[in-house]
């Protein structure tokens, strides 16, 4: 697992989410959820909040969340999230705007998945100097807990 990628996803996240919670704008009109002047109504404001805000909220666990399984599960979530983003909204924006934001919803699941597959400690975890470490960790810790580096 790639710790600092997925702590990287997670900010930039919920930095967005932070964003658009404020100015829902910047969602409604890359999106095509804008009306014919341009101008995002009240209604798709407030139905926009929510996502923007379970963004948030996921990113935050993605910072914050210890290393290791907690870790892993915030990133499964937000990789369900931006999957699910992509098929609904794939499946309902005017389509101009369809391909961009399932692109950009999948394209947010891989980095996710990449930061999962990923090992950030400079070997990988296959490698002959991880499987020291993980061996060492185990034998230090008792039975029942895991290695804090995923290995």
């Amino acid at each position: 697992m790639h710790v600092k990628l997925l702590r990287a996803v997670g900010a930039a996240t919920a930095l967005y989410g932070l964003a658009v919670t404020a100015r829902p704008e910047l969602l409604a009109r890359p999106s095509g959820l804008t009306g014919e002047d341009g101008r995002v109504a009240e209604a798709t404001r407030i139905s926009l909040r929510p996502l923007v805000w379970r963004d948030l909220a996921g990113g935050l666990a993605m910072v914050c969340a210890p290393e290791g399984a907690a870790l892993r599960t915030a990133a499964l979530v937000r990789v369900a999230s931006d999957l699910g983003d992509a098929a609904l909204l794939g499946a309902t924006l005017p389509r101009p705007a369809r391909a961009k934001a399932v692109a950009v919803s999948v394209g947010w699941a891989a980095l996710s998945v990449a930061g999962l597959c990923a090992s950030g400690r400079g070997a990988a975890c296959g490698s002959t100097a991880a499987r020291r470490v993980s061996r060492a960790r185990a034998a230090a810790a008792p039975s029942t807990a895991r290695p804090a580096s995923g290995c």
